[in-house]
């Protein structure tokens, strides 16, 4: 099986946070704690897989969480035209996850039944459950799916030969993490399975959760895929850029060939 070639690009960040706002139970909680937001590529020859979209400035806007490069420009490094990508897994529908699909108006989108249910489903009458999402960006799954390019699936699913992916829940419905083969062995795409390398390593529950028994399980599913805990990669983790290489410009960090340095215990 030929192994993938995988990136972290990083799109924007959000550096006036505290410890409070990343764990659910933390003795520091006053502690400032800075979070990226991150696009992730796998590639294999001419292949190319996007994990996620982030969100675009647009939605910064909204949001007041403005961004450091909108995800078009922020993948033109890696020589990825928006047009021609065809395949994007959605891990969940959050906005700074799904909020760029419209800059890939030709992919079909790979996510959890399970997401879809729940982002237009009656939990989202509550505000707090709402609050991650941005309908325009649910309306815009809904769409491919009326247009044939949506594949679900219910748990574990191939997407390409050597790239899996697995529903965790806990942080959203149908969340899901992505299994990819690279050449140091399986890596474990976490997603908000894992916001912080401290969430899987230590058990600790990030805040925004819908379902806390699914986000613990969802620790221990997410070192169950990768060959290492070294391979495991959060989703919103600084860390990364100081566990792994840039490749070329600083904000694309090739991961596929392990960590160049490794602190986490």
């Amino acid at each position: 099986m030929t192994p993938w070639e995988v990136f972290a690009v990083k799109y924007a960040d959000r550096n006036e946070r505290t410890r409070k706002d990343s764990f659910l139970f933390d003795d520091d909680h006053h502690l400032p704690h800075d979070m990226d937001y991150f696009i992730w590529v796998l590639r294999r020859g001419n292949e190319i897989v996007l994990v996620d979209t982030g969100y675009d400035q647009e939605e910064g806007d909204r949001r007041g969480r403005p961004v450091r490069l909108n995800p078009v420009e922020a993948l033109a490094p890696l020589g990825i035209d928006p047009l021609s990508v065809s395949t994007i897994i959605v891990t969940h529908l959050h906005y700074d996850h799904a909020g760029g699909l419209k800059h890939f108006p030709n992919a079909t989108i790979h996510l959890q039944a399970a997401e879809m249910a729940y982002a237009t489903g009656p939990c989202m009458c509550h505000g707090t459950l709402q609050a991650p999402f941005t309908a325009d960006h649910v309306c815009e799954a809904v769409q491919r799916l009326y247009s044939g390019r949506v594949v679900f699936h219910n748990g574990d699913g191939e997407v390409r030969e050597g790239v899996t992916v697995h529903h965790t829940g806990g942080h959203s419905k149908g969340l899901q993490a992505v299994r990819v083969l690279t050449e140091v062995g399986w890596m474990c795409l976490a997603s908000d399975t894992s916001h912080y390398y401290e969430n899987f390593l230590e058990a600790k529950p990030f805040p925004i959760v819908v379902d806390l028994d699914d986000m613990l399980d969802g620790f221990r599913i997410i070192r169950s895929l990768a060959s290492s805990d070294k391979l495991v990669i959060p989703g919103h983790d600084p860390l990364v850029r100081d566990y792994f290489p840039a490749h070329g410009p600083e904000h694309v960090i090739r991961l596929d060939r392990g960590p160049v340095k490794w602190e986490a215990s």
